[in-house]
């Protein structure tokens, strides 16, 4: 089955409360599981929104990496989000499936992975992408694409010959949820959103949204 008809499926079934499973976690994995499965390029790729100095917003694209109580990505610790996450720790992640006409939100608060995660995720890494990690600095001003070229060279020669450690300022964040909301697009615009909250208890309520 193309895309194109399996997307024109969902919007026709649209979804329900009794779709959903109890734990937003196995729903997320549900739906992350059948991207996969009916070829949505890049499924993992998420937008995080962060907030910076007096409060304006920033997004941008990265890649989940892994789902353990929390959505898990890695970047340089100096980077303007990791920055703006050190300061206001919490963020807005959006899991943007156009093409099957879903969406998934989630509201989590920030923290660093441990560095034997950090590490563990490092050493996967292809040599280029680890030795472009100690290249970058990222988010920072760069005059031209000449001295990138040769922080990447500088690197190379450093650990020419041996394994290439993860460096200091390089690791995960994991964002622990707090709210999601799984959007499934509907005719006419009527569609289909469902909001997981934690209540007073720490247990997941579940409410329809108008849409």
């Amino acid at each position: 089955m193309d895309l194109d008809t399996y997307r024109a499926e969902l919007e026709a079934s649209g979804l329900s409360e009794s779709d959903l499973a109890d734990d937003p976690m196995v729903q997320f994995e549900a739906w992350l599981e059948e991207a996969r499965r009916v070829g949505v390029h890049e499924p993992e790729a998420m937008i995080i929104s962060t907030v910076g100095a007096g409060a304006v917003p920033s997004s941008r694209h990265v890649l989940l990496r892994d789902l353990n109580g929390g959505f898990t990505f890695f970047t340089n610790y100096n980077s303007q989000k990791a920055k703006e996450l050190a300061e206001h720790p919490d963020a807005a992640l959006c899991f943007p499936w156009n093409i099957l006409a879903r969406q998934v939100r989630v509201v989590g608060r920030a923290e660093r992975a441990s560095a034997e995660v950090s590490d563990a995720y490092f050493a996967t890494r292809p040599r280029n992408s680890q030795l472009g990690g100690w290249a970058s600095a990222q988010s920072e001003v760069l005059a031209s694409r000449e001295e990138l070229e040769a922080s990447l060279a500088a690197a190379e020669e450093r650990f020419a010959g041996r394994e290439v450690p993860r460096p200091p300022n390089w690791g995960g964040f994991r964002i622990v949820p707090y709210e999601f909301e799984f959007w499934q697009a509907r005719p006419f615009r009527l569609h289909d959103r469902f909001r997981y909250r934690l209540d007073d208890r720490g247990d997941w309520v579940i409410e329809r949204l108008w849409p």
